[in-house]
């Protein structure tokens, strides 16, 4: 199976819900006091005599919701403890334990599993800063391409995005010829028809007059392209299941920016009451 490559603009998130995490927890401990005896036993930690309820509440809350944030960082830097009784154990989802009997972790051990969890990220950042030296800024492309792709993108998923950004054009194709009855190759095919339009069959054409050699020859290349890149693109990542490298598919991806703004570029041209065509 091929490993997931995580972009820098992600583990960066990351390392930021870590830190976020630790910041919480830490003013959540100092609520409280150590437990000097009956260790294992016991809480590892007891509330503070004089800690207002409901500020107690809230620093509970915002260690929960940062914990929450912060859950994915334990997939991707693999920071666990291997603890007798209770398995293998992920510090972060198990913070609370240290207020409850039996805890399964000390208050040190979460702060030290936060503290390898940020230098693995700043390991795994800088490596993967190194691999997309080559690689397009994918945030600079099309908003919808982009737009589609984002979310799989930042989690390292580009095979997955690249299809997500194929099937934004696709559907955007669809809304502006108001075809849903007729399978995507064929669509792209038959939108950019150098026949005349009909009534079923509306035509997308590159702006310009019709006998300019800039127009015909863009007429003529979207064609061959819109129909090329749903075959060679769309179909191939959505039927396989291997991944992409980082360069790989911010190639495609910009093939697709691309010609999401050529096709937004392009008139829509409909039959008019004769069977001819208008604009």
């Amino acid at each position: 199976m091929t490993s997931v490559h995580y972009s820098p603009t992600h583990l960066r998130e990351v390392a930021a819900s870590v830190k976020e995490f630790e910041a919480a927890f830490r003013d959540f401990m100092a609520m409280h006091e150590e437990n000097t005896f009956a260790r294992g036993i016991l809480p590892a930690v007891f509330r503070r005599d004089g800690v207002d309820d409901e500020e107690y509440l809230a620093a509970q809350r915002r260690v929960e919701l940062a914990s929450g944030r912060a859950a994915t960082s334990t997939a991707i830097t693999a920071v666990r403890y291997a603890v007798q009784g209770a398995g293998v154990v992920d510090p972060i989802a198990a913070w609370a334990t240290v207020t409850q009997p039996k805890p399964v972790l000390e208050p040190a051990n979460i702060l030290s599993a936060c503290g390898q969890a940020l230098g693995r990220l700043e390991s795994k950042i800088a490596e993967a800063e190194a691999a997309a030296v080559p690689a397009i800024d994918a945030e600079q492309m099309h908003p919808l391409v982009w737009g589609a792709a984002r979310a799989m993108w930042r989690d390292g998923h580009y095979r997955q995005a690249v299809v997500g950004a194929a099937e934004a054009l696709v559907s955007q194709l669809k809304a502006r010829t108001g075809r849903n009855n007729v399978a995507e190759t064929s669509l792209w095919q038959q939108t950019f028809s150098a026949q005349p339009p009909t009534a079923e069959q509306p035509r997308l054409r590159w702006p310009g007059p019709s006998d300019d050699r800039t127009t015909k020859s863009m007429n003529e290349g979207l064609r061959l392209l819109t129909s090329a890149v749903q075959l060679t693109i769309r179909n191939p990542a959505t039927h396989s299941s291997d991944q992409l490298t980082l360069i790989e598919a911010s190639e495609r991806l910009a093939v697709l920016s691309l010609m999401a703004r050529w096709v937004e570029n392009c008139e829509l041209e409909q039959a008019d009451e004769d069977g001819g065509g208008s604009d």
